[in-house]
């Protein structure tokens, strides 16, 4: 399937000459003028990737930016600058834009950007799919083995605040009628969370609780957003319960169940 971009520029030009390059390459592109407008696009729809100008009445591309890293983290971002935001640009790749291209630009900087990008996004998907099928093989393993459930720990039944409860052996979180089953990773790091509430932990930290290894400062916020994403859309299943896990910008994240 062809991969989903959304442009955001004030300029109607830049717009439609970006959406006919990217439909061109077989991209489904659409476009909207301000922050506004593409944060309320992105919270109806997910797309894969945002071109977005810095400079923009309203709410700017930085803004956008941050806002679509909170609630959308598995989204791209390329940012499209002028030299007079260059220096913005470069915070903003900091702080979690995947590139950024200064104007004027050509067709060929702007495709090979959106390659690279899109090309990470994949990559990182499918180290989270095979995690996820391990464990899962490994549950299995256990079965075939004959490990009955009497010899397993016993279960982590855990009461939260709102009526919500979690049990983290079965991997199942219910309030009333209401159920859902959590992934071995997605039950991992809400178990690391419940034993961590109320505390600042760092990208870093939570990584190596959850998966077992050490990784760079820079890396780990991009391998932790899509876990957090993918945890925080099974608690949203629950009114306000999402809320509990808060990003504290440039750290890491805050559980606090209230």
């Amino acid at each position: 399937m062809a991969a989903k971009i959304l442009i955001v520029d004030d300029e109607i030009g830049v717009r439609d000459s970006l959406e006919e390059l990217l439909r061109l390459e077989d991209y489904q592109a659409e476009s909207t003028g301000t922050g506004e407008e593409a944060l309320k696009i992105l919270s109806e729809d997910p797309f894969d990737l945002v071109l977005l100008d810095i400079r923009m009445p309203g709410i700017d591309g930085v803004e956008v930016m941050h806002e679509i890293n909170k609630y959308h983290p598995e989204t791209r971002i390329i940012l499209i600058t002028g030299y007079g935001s260059l220096d913005s640009a470069i915070e903003a790749i900091r702080s979690g834009a995947q590139d950024y291209i200064l104007k004027p630009y050509s067709a060929e900087d702007i495709l090979l950007s959106i390659i690279r990008a899109l090309s990470e996004k994949e990559t990182k998907t499918r180290k989270e799919i095979l995690i996820e099928q391990l464990a899962s093989s490994l549950d299995q393993l256990k079965d075939v083995e004959g490990i009955r459930s009497e010899d397993l720990p016993p279960r982590r039944v855990v009461n939260l605040p709102r009526g919500v409860m979690v049990d983290l052996e079965r991997r199942e979180m219910w309030r009333g009628s209401e159920r859902t089953h959590l992934t071995p990773t997605e039950s991992k790091l809400l178990s690391i969370f419940l034993e961590n509430r109320g505390r600042v932990m760092t990208h870093q930290e939570i990584v190596f609780l959850v998966q077992g290894y050490e990784i760079s400062e820079w890396e780990a916020p991009e391998v932790l957003r899509p876990m957090i994403s993918r945890l925080r859309k099974k608690m949203a299943l629950f009114s306000g319960v999402e809320e509990w896990v808060s990003n504290v910008r440039g750290t890491g994240y805050l559980f606090d169940p209230t």
